[in-house]
């Protein structure tokens, strides 16, 4: 006899479908309306006319920002803080998490006692600010990116995966002549993929959305990342052509406010295209390495 289930799972599941359509509507529509702002004519943007589509579609918020060359150089120094601080970041993770998952460390319980417990207590920010001036690191890149080095809870997700690779293999790399470094190379990273590309991509938009560090440990302008140019921007106002700006060429009037939402843009537009690519590796080593063990 077949089953009528009635009305009540069509509602649910329509409930369900409009209510991640709400979702979906509410977090991405920041983001398009940056994007319909900053391609706008300044005109439009000051008095207020732009709602849902752009008016007067142009790129000369991007052109002035791909002139100006403090915002190029922040890009760059963006990109250069993300690629070593994520490798320092993994590298350092890595190899205090690979000691960790293995039973036969002595003292374990101790060492891993003494790093869980910086997560709860911390020398705090003055501290901070001392020892990395007592080390003569500031205004240089190792102040952005040796005191983070490691994050204890990603540090803890990698010693949970790692502590799930059988220990047959280990045992059967050292009857061979392995060494512990050959096996951390050769087995132990290779197998740990998935979790490894889930904390490039914690570490990487950490680095690439940060900012405080920067306030504190850098003057020197020519270090400064995106983040703080954008910020300035945002914040502060502090921007050589802030006003308005004419194109010779075209006589598109490019406003404040379309410099400030092309910045934005231009620094979350790496992230979102580079997700997609890991994101089933991302999706597999944040249940494996939270959930196992």
């Amino acid at each position: 006899m077949k089953k009528n289930n009635g009305i009540g799972p069509w509602l649910f599941d329509g409930f369900n479908a409009a209510l991640m359509l709400i979702l979906v509507f509410v977090t991405l529509y920041p983001i398009y309306y940056m994007a319909v702002i900053s391609v706008s004519d300044g005109i439009y943007v000051t008095r207020g006319d732009v709602k849902f589509f752009p008016a007067g579609f142009n790129w000369e918020a991007y052109k002035t920002i791909l002139k100006d060359p403090a915002i190029l150089r922040s890009y760059g120094n963006t990109i250069m803080y993300t690629s070593l601080g994520t490798l320092i970041n993994l590298a350092m993770t890595a190899l205090c998490a690979y000691p960790l998952s293995r039973n036969n460390l002595q003292g374990k319980a101790v060492f891993t006692f003494l790093v869980i417990l910086t997560m709860f207590f911390h020398g705090g920010m003055i501290p901070n600010y001392l020892v990395v001036n007592n080390l003569s690191l500031l205004d240089s890149i190792w102040a952005i990116l040796l005191p983070p080095a490691i994050n204890v809870w990603y540090m803890i997700m990698m010693r949970t995966f790692f502590s799930n690779i059988p220990n047959e293999l280990i045992e059967t790399a050292f009857i061979d002549g392995a060494n512990d470094l050959k096996i951390f190379i050769r087995i132990v990273l290779p197998l740990s993929v998935p979790v490894l590309a889930t904390m490039t991509m914690f570490y990487a938009v950490w680095h690439w959305n940060s900012f405080f560090p920067s306030m504190i440990y850098l003057t020197d302008k020519k270090l400064f990342p995106v983040q703080i140019i954008m910020r300035n921007i945002v914040v502060a106002g502090q921007m050589g052509n802030q006003n308005m700006a004419i194109s010779g060429a075209e006589g598109v009037m490019v406003s404040a406010e379309n410099i400030k939402y092309a910045v934005i843009i231009i620094t979350i537009l790496p992230i979102l295209a580079i997700y997609p690519f890991i994101q089933k590796y991302f999706v597999k080593g944040v249940m494996v390495g939270a959930l196992k063990g």
